[in-house]
């Protein structure tokens, strides 16, 4: 998606005094572990606010899906001022299918907040993103946050994050790590829980200016600045944001773009220059070497290229970010409902806006089909996919979206290989047997078994990420709504075989129209219903799950036979089951090899990819086994 600014209100101050002592950091986490509510306090107790402004909660959550998701999806930066020292603060996502932003924000800073829930302890996440940042040589600060939970255990934690430090080969100054212990919610942290007073975060803001060192660059050398996040404002066009390596930024300076091949993208001049203090970004005249800003002027530039002096040659070193693992693909809605919901519907709009988010989304790769009417679109994980087509879907595209399916590798001697992810799951004792049992057979490898606080166990698995598809909702009616399932990308490993899954058929609609409550009523025995009474439906669309193997096709419009006689007490009332209702990225999980996800901005559908029932007879007779690679 491109980004919208993250706050519209851009003040200018000529009078801004222009702070040269910086510290830059990165909070990173796993998801629900507090960093956006642990923000909220540093802004609030750092006088960023003031005392009678009402600001919402999660403030940096500026989304509308983060909103209503409870998690943070893009990158964001912002500042404080303690002791009169800028600290840049740059909120990441703790989900991993979005570790791409999370790779890329940490270029920008010199050190991290490490936090780690008191009771969940280190997980996939954490290890996912500590291990990003010790290779860029960054010594993280640890918060062992809500340390006020009834199931706290901050001792064993505080052992696991350092078991995690050495397996991830830190050095000595890394693994001499500083610790502190809060509540962000409450805004207070200290040192030692005994002795020190539970009162604001000032110990965290000092541990900050003692800890980490300022930025060390050369102010008097050509400017170069590494781009790092891409946003969209109405008012000055394309917006990039990154921190200054060398030299000073001015505005009306000319100035270029290099890719990491080193080739000239484009010139031009620097039209805008904005620096973040608080929440808002503030327009300057003038930045130097070592602050976060966000410049104007560049129409064409991206992520991972510099922006530079016209002099410079070389570009500044970028991380390579990990390649998709999963892929779905993205095309025009061709139901006979299409058209009827959405305003953009042609493939044209659809490969605009895909195009588009790739350019500013690194973690996702587009391309176009051989056929020119679909879109291989490939991410992270079903999180990731979902919230793209959310966001599509809100804007007023019709889609249709079919099964993830994995990208395999091609290792040595051609040989298959896979990706593997760790899945870290945290069942109630009575359910760890079936938990064990579904993921075997989904050829998951359990790595280890071990109790966990409040009658839990936690098992941790390597499972083929084609495993995994699909089985949340299946885990969630396992463990009936008490496990945690929380996964991350571990490595390729050589290809598993056949996983051989036990699916349910669907219930298939015959004749388009309204259903009927009456026909609904005499289904229910023949298995879950996706559709209420009224709603329309189409020959060859999905309105449920057949209770046994094998697709089942149903007249979901076949009203009472009336007659013109009365006999008292005959007639049964009509009394239906609530249906399933499934969320996009349910049915993204859910749908089979044969069938698509229509998605339109007021409803969502499942249907067969062939509507007509003999062509899906003809075209299911053959299945062939097929491998689709990342692109090298």
């Amino acid at each position: 998606m491109l980004r919208q600014a993250q706050h519209l209100t851009l003040i200018s101050y000529p009078y801004l005094k222009i702070m040269t002592d910086f510290r830059n950091i990165a909070i990173i986490a796993h998801v629900d572990h507090g960093k956006t509510t642990l923000i909220d306090a540093m802004l609030q107790q750092s006088g960023t606010f003031r005392a009678n402004q009402n600001v919402e909660t999660r403030v940096m959550d500026s989304n509308d899906l983060e909103k209503e998701r409870g998690i943070t999806i893009l990158a964001k930066c912002t500042s404080i001022v303690w002791k009169d020292h800028k600290i840049n603060v740059i909120d990441t996502p703790g989900h991993a299918d979005f570790g791409g932003e999370v790779e890329r924000v940490l270029s920008m800073a010199d050190s991290t907040l490490l936090l780690v829930d008191s009771a969940e302890g280190v997980m996939p996440q954490t290890k996912f993103v500590l291990s990003k940042a010790l290779a860029l040589g960054l010594k993280p600060i640890v918060i062992i946050n809500k340390i006020d939970r009834s199931d706290a255990r901050p001792d064993e934690v505080l052992n696991e994050i350092f078991d995690l430090f050495v397996s991830l080969n830190a050095n000595e100054a890394q693994l001499d790590f500083p610790v502190l212990y809060a509540v962000g919610r409450d805004g207070w942290c200290v040192t030692d829980m005994e002795k020190d007073e539970r009162k604001d975060l000032s110990p965290l803001f000092d541990l900050i200016l003692k800890h980490v060192e300022p930025p060390k660059f050369d102010v008097d050398g050509p400017f170069k600045m590494l781009a790092t996040l891409l946003d969209r404002s109405p008012y000055f066009g394309r917006m990039l944001t990154g921190r200054i390596y060398s030299g000073r930024a001015k505005n009306l300076m000319s100035f270029k773009a290099i890719n990491l091949k080193g080739e000239v993208v484009e010139s031009g001049r620097l039209t805008k220059l904005h620096v973040f203090r608080g929440v808002d970004k503030i327009a300057v005249e003038e930045a130097e070497a070592g602050d976060i800003v966000s410049i104007a002027g560049l129409e064409k530039a991206s992520v991972s290229d510099t922006l530079c002096d016209t002099s410079i040659t070389e570009p500044i070193k970028s991380t390579p970010i990990d390649p998709p693992t999963m892929a779905i693909t993205i095309g025009v809605n061709d139901s006979p409902l299409a058209g009827t919901e959405g305003s953009k519907v042609t493939s044209r709009m659809i490969r605009d806006r895909l195009f588009a988010e790739n350019e500013t989304n690194v973690a996702i790769k587009v391309k176009e089909a051989e056929a020119k009417d679909a879109f291989e679109v490939g991410g992270r994980g079903e999180l990731q996919l979902g919230v793209l087509i959310e966001n599509m879907r809100r804007e007023g595209f019709e889609l249709s979206v079919s099964r993830p399916r994995v990208l395999f590798k091609r290792g040595e001697g051609n040989e298959i290989l896979e990706p593997i992810e760790e899945v870290v799951v945290d069942v109630d004792d009575n359910f760890s047997g079936v938990v064990v049992e579904k993921l075997s057979s989904r050829k998951g490898e359990m790595i280890d078994m071990r109790p966990s606080t409040g009658g839990k166990t936690r098992i941790i698995f390597y499972v083929p990420s084609r495993g995994l598809i699909g089985y949340q909702s299946e885990f969630l009616t396992d463990t009936k709504g008490s496990g945690v399932l929380n996964r991350i990308f571990h490595n390729y490993v050589p290809y598993k075989g056949e996983i051989g899954f036990k699916k349910n058929g669907a219930l298939i609609a015959t004749d388009p129209g309204e259903a009927v409550a009456f026909a609904l009523w005499n289904l229910q025995d023949r298995g879950t219903m996706f559709i209420k009474p009224q709603q329309k439906v189409y020959s060859g669309m999905v309105v449920g799950e057949n209770s046994k193997q094998g697709d089942l096709e149903v007249n979901v419009l076949k009203g009472k036979q009336l007659s013109n006689v009365r006999a008292s007490g005959t007639d049964e009332a009509i009394r239906l089951t609530p249906p399933r209702e499934l969320t996009l990225e349910d049915m993204i999980t859910y749908v089979g090899d044969d069938e698509l996800v229509e998605v339109t901005p007021k409803s969502l559908r499942l249907r067969k990819k062939f509507l007509d029932s003999n062509d899906r007879k003809r075209l299911g007779r053959s299945k062939e086994a097929k491998f689709d690679f990342v692109q090298e």
